[in-house]
């Protein structure tokens, strides 16, 4: 079996694995046997090569939506003046798409629902294109016949951009999942928008190479997606944020015109940078359909540190000792506080190496010479212990000990759904700040908040503040939103740091951002989508706010 085939084979497993192992979590058994792949048969030849054939993803899930409330309804939004999808729409998008158009009901269920369960829409048709000629024609088509489309990619999104909002037509990168090229003297790789983050990973792996962005959800999100939400990650501390390290897009207008920036230069400094208005744009200006980025060398020596610690101000104390004693080896920095790894260990029955702590902190170096990476790590543990920074601590230089580890870190988003209904904000502040709010809101919500926690990427000011009820709440809501986003803007911080703003957070943008710039940005959607087709009621207010 070529490459290809086994990299298809493991998105495959990898699909079904993942929602099978949602719906145990969230305690729905009685579903996990109706989940079922139906796919052609695995090869084909293709001058006198085994070829892999494309698969067809279907979960019958007809249940998946069960008490998830209309977003149209919780938000009382009124639907805009798209065009409703007719029988001759049918009949072309069948014939440009042969067995490529999804109707079933209950396997759109799924496309419908965002990830957490709190957003629905209503979209009656999936499409499904391989290729940028084919999203090309079908924008062209629906900009023409003034059709509403919702761009989606793995589905993982906690802020409701890649769900349907009412019927808006859902084209879906899924088969859209080809490695086009990779450079081993330049380290870019070139690929559809469709390819799963963790397939890339592997792949790359494989030519002693990393992608540069590492996500908890990379067995399911798509390249195109993290470049739509500009998501941050694990690693972005060693590596930078993705508008660094894309170096080129191609994009499908509104209208179906191909914007080719596609380039695999590190220096291009000719004229405006075009492919930066599509990063983090959530396909409101455009689709992405290929991605050249730019992926550094395979680490030869890498090691992880778990420390315990009893307060914060001790963690920002190990983090400035980090960057000093550590410098160009630290790749990650990463805390999470006792809730964090209470929840993990109770509902995934992960193990804590430590002694419970109020803090911990995921320290990983990773460096092109195990025997000096290690001296510099062992003398900044040694000093941390002897400061008294730090209660307890492990560290792990082999595989599967460093992936045990970072289970605990990883892990926390897939713990918390078994937990209840989550509130989940993604936000950046001054260091000095970051778990102040998680303690403000504690104080704040008291009882009616089964759990406040925080966690997150330290070394860039992230923080995921996760708020846990027994089930939605709107008075619980409403004591939340817009007091927390008050408080992030009193505070100098951005209530998005790397999911977007989708649905959930569009009108809020003014916390984060001056009138103008909103403005602008408005004005930018006019001019490149002047029909409002792209993904509407997401990232933007209305341009009349």
């Amino acid at each position: 079996m070529t490459c290809r085939a086994v990299l298809l084979c493991s998105a495959m497993q990898c699909h079904r694995a993942l929602f099978k192992r949602w719906l145990l979590l969230t305690g729905r058994k009685s579903m996990v046997s109706s989940v079922h792949l139906s796919m052609s048969s695995t090869l084909s030849k293709h001058n006198g090569q085994l070829q892999p054939r494309r698969r067809q993803f279907h979960w019958t899930t007809r249940y998946w939506s069960q008490g998830v409330e209309f977003t149209h309804v919780r938000y009382n939004v009124q639907r805009l003046g798209f065009a409703a999808v007719t029988t001759e729409d049918m009949m072309f998008f069948d014939g440009l798409l042969p067995g490529r158009v999804v109707t079933d009901p209950d396997i759109l269920e799924a496309s419908n629902v965002d990830w957490l369960r709190t957003l629905r829409g209503r979209s009656q048709v999936l499409l499904r294109p391989q290729t940028t000629e084919e999203v090309s024609r079908i924008l062209r088509y629906c900009n023409n016949r003034n059709l509403a489309v919702n761009p989606q990619g793995g589905n993982t999104g906690l802020v409701g951009g890649s769900v349907p909002v009412f019927d808006e037509i859902i084209v879906s990168t899924a088969q859209m999942d080809n490695i086009i090229s990779f450079n081993s003297n330049s380290g870019v790789l070139t690929c559809q928008a469709g390819c799963i983050l963790e397939n890339l990973s592997n792949y790359l792996n494989e030519q002693d190479f990393i992608m540069p962005l590492d996500l908890g959800s990379k067995g399911s999100c798509h390249i195109g997606g993290n470049v739509a939400t500009n998501a941050g990650g694990l690693r972005l501390l060693r590596y930078g944020s993705l508008r660094g390290t894309i170096l080129g897009l191609e994009v499908v207008l509104a209208d179906g015109t191909i914007l080719n920036c596609l380039s695999s230069l590190r220096k291009d400094n000719t004229g405006y940078d075009l492919k930066q208005l599509f990063i983090g744009a959530e396909g409101t200006l455009g689709i992405v359909t290929t991605v050249s980025i730019l992926c550094p060398r395979k680490p030869a020596a890498v090691s992880v540190a778990f420390l315990g610690c009893d307060s914060f101000e001790k963690i920002l104390d190990i983090f400035k000792e980090s960057k000093s004693m550590l410098g160009e080896i630290l790749s990650a920095f990463e805390f999470l506080d006792y809730n964090c790894r209470a929840i993990v260990c109770e509902h995934l029955k992960l193990r804590n190496p430590l002694q419970e702590a109020p803090f911990y902190i995921l320290i990983e170096t990773s460096g092109s010479n195990h025997d000096h990476d290690q001296e510099k790590l062992n003398h900044f543990l040694e000093k941390v212990m002897a400061c008294g920074l730090v209660t307890d601590g492990t560290m792990a230089t082999e595989e599967n000990k460093i992936k045990a580890i970072w289970a605990l870190r990883e892990r926390i988003s897939e713990a918390l759904v078994h937990d209840g209904f989550v509130y989940k904000y993604d936000i950046s502040l001054p260091l000095e700040r970051i778990y102040e709010i998680v303690t403000n809101m504690k104080n704040r919500l008291g009882k009616r908040a089964k759990r406040v926690i925080g966690y997150g990427h330290l070394g860039d000011g992230n923080l995921h503040l996760n708020i846990v009820a027994e089930g939605y709440d709107q008075q619980l809501l409403d004591s939340i939103e817009p007091y927390l986003y008050e408080w992030i803007a009193q505070h100098c911080g951005s209530i998005s740091a790397e999911h977007g703003l989708g649905f959930k957070k569009k009108n809020f943008i003014y916390f984060s951002k001056p009138r103008t710039a909103v403005h602008i940005m408005q004005q930018m959607k006019v001019i490149l989508d002047p029909k409002g087709i792209l993904n509407p009621y997401k990232t933007l207010p209305p341009f009349s706010q």
